[in-house]
């Protein structure tokens, strides 16, 4: 299809009919600290709280009456799954969802809420998606893609045309988040057309960054494993017809880690008193850094803020996660003298910044290490107060960035190990559902030793695990068969120096 059959199609979709215009909201507090003015676009408003029922809607209304009487089906982590839940309500059609295991229950109740069938099945939504073609072929259903339909596509392009139509100012660039590409092909596809020189910048995550992989190396990339924090955006491979169009239409595409997303959903609170999704939070995310790197001042931005189907549970991590996101802690591993008077030395180091965190475990009688948070205004006070200590002195680690330091020490207790031979230290990833945990133990060999485990429920679709086993090294080969077989995701932290500091 060209552009002008696009246009043609968004400006034709059928959504209004179960979506709202949604608003374009100003963020005044993030505005002024990143000295641009941000606007806000609240997909969050919808009635299932994101932008996925227009792409639905517009598929599902434009089937023959024969096909929505037989029923539809998809695949979905959740926020897809409700806007066909909603589109098969409002035109009177069964429809079955096929979601992940791991998809947060208030996803799943929302859909049941509709009146849809749902089954669970697998740990990604690539599992659930081929299970799903396999039922839509056994029973004859329609299946409604979540990106890679020209239909889907052009209903989530009326975002677009909702924007140039309540801003016709001048734009710098609109942020749109990147699952399997359906909503920034849409919008791209409406806004090249008629403003050519506003950006259009796509934002994914670090570990899920299928469509970046795709456009840099020039075909359709298939991610081996895609990080699960960001459900709404978990996809491995892209879509055919969305990579055409990104590849034709998007400016760039910047990627940004978890902290980010979490810093992003605290600044869209502020500004809005609205949760946003991880997912939802992306772009702001993205506009964040994309100041960050470019220098821009006084232009408008534009973000899409595409869901809002948080779980509670998860909102501890994001909330402990979001001041190291804006780098307003510090988080530093410290060696002092083990002698009189140093601790209050080290204090007055510190100076008046309000300490977040503060672990120590006698161990050597020459020195001790301490672990310790610090709130910080930003990186650069970081960087100055890590000059100072080692200027005094101190030898001094900054773990702010560490992900073993973030996920696992600062919650680990017992100290050193030095009886427990060969051990080595991995940190997993495990899928939040009954069992992960007895497959992997099933998977070990019965002559390693678990000599150090830590897990703690952040309320995510899966578990950190911080695992420490007694390996010879005669079993290097078995250990690696172990770990292809366990099939989690996972990161050797042997070395990591915080390992080194305070565990190992």
């Amino acid at each position: 299809m060209t552009a002008p059959d696009y246009l043609k199609r968004i400006l034709g979709a059928r959504v209004y009919d179960v979506a709202i215009e949604t608003p374009l909201d100003a963020a005044p507090i993030l505005s002024k600290r990143l000295k641009n003015r941000v606007l806000i676009k609240r997909e969050d408003l919808q009635p299932v709280f994101s932008f996925k029922l227009r792409g639905a809607y517009n598929k599902m209304v434009r089937l023959a009456q024969a096909a929505r009487d037989r029923g539809v089906i998809a695949a979905s982590a959740g926020n897809h799954a409700q806007g066909v839940a909603l589109a098969a309500q409002k035109l009177h059609c069964k429809a079955t969802i096929v979601m992940p295991v791991t998809t947060p229950q208030i996803k799943v109740d929302a859909v049941r809420g509709r009146g849809a069938q749902v089954v669970l099945h697998g740990d990604s939504y690539d599992e659930a998606y081929a299970h799903a073609n396999a039922l839509a072929q056994k029973r004859k259903l329609t299946f409604v893609h979540p990106y890679d339909d020209p239909d889907v596509i052009a209903g989530q392009g009326t975002i677009g045309l909702e924007i140039l139509r309540k801003h016709a100012a001048p734009i710098h660039a609109i942020f749109v988040p990147i699952g399997g590409g359906g909503l920034i092909a849409g919008i791209a596809a409406y806004v090249k057309r008629l403003r050519p020189e506003i950006k259009i910048i796509g934002v994914e995550p670090n570990d899920a960054d299928a469509m970046y992989q795709s456009l840099r190396k020039r075909r359709r990339v298939k991610l081996d494993q895609v990080g699960l924090f960001a459900d709404g955006v978990a996809v491995k491979q892209v879509g055919v017809e969305t990579y055409r169009l990104c590849r034709e239409l998007v400016d760039d595409i910047i990627r940004v880690d978890t902290d980010a997303m979490c810093a992003a959903i605290k600044d869209v609170f502020t500004d809005t008193r609205v949760i946003l999704e991880a997912a939802g939070a992306l772009a702001i995310a993205g506009a964040k850094a994309y100041v960050a790197k470019t220098g821009i001042r006084e232009q408008t931005l534009i973000a899409i803020a595409s869901g809002a189907n948080m779980n509670f549970d998860r909102l501890r991590f994001v909330a402990e996660e979001a001041e190291l996101g804006e780098h307003r802690e510090a988080i530093l591993a410290v060696t002092i003298p083990e002698r009189p008077g140093s601790f209050k030395k080290f204090c007055e180091l510190l100076g008046p910044r309000n300490v977040t965190e503060f672990n120590y475990r006698y161990d050597d009688p020459a020195q001790a290490q301490v672990f310790v948070g610090v709130q910080v205004q930003n990186r650069e006070e970081t960087e100055r107060l890590v000059r100072g200590l080692r200027r005094a002195g101190l030898t001094t680690y900054d773990f702010s960035n560490n992900e073993l330091a973030k996920l696992h020490v600062r919650h680990t207790v017992g100290g050193h190990a030095p009886k427990v031979n060969h051990e080595i230290l991995y940190r997993f990833e495990f899928p939040e559902r009954p069992g992960a945990l007895m497959r992997f133990l099933a998977s070990m060999s019965r002559g390693w030793n678990i000599s150090l485990f830590h897990y703690r429920n952040h309320g995510a679709d899966y578990g950190r695990v911080l695992v420490g086993m007694q390996v010879p090294p005669r079993d290097k080969q078995a250990f690696t068969a172990f770990l292809t077989k366990v099939g989690y995701p996972c990161v050797d932290e042997t070395r990591n120096p915080a390992y080194r500091l305070f565990l190992g």
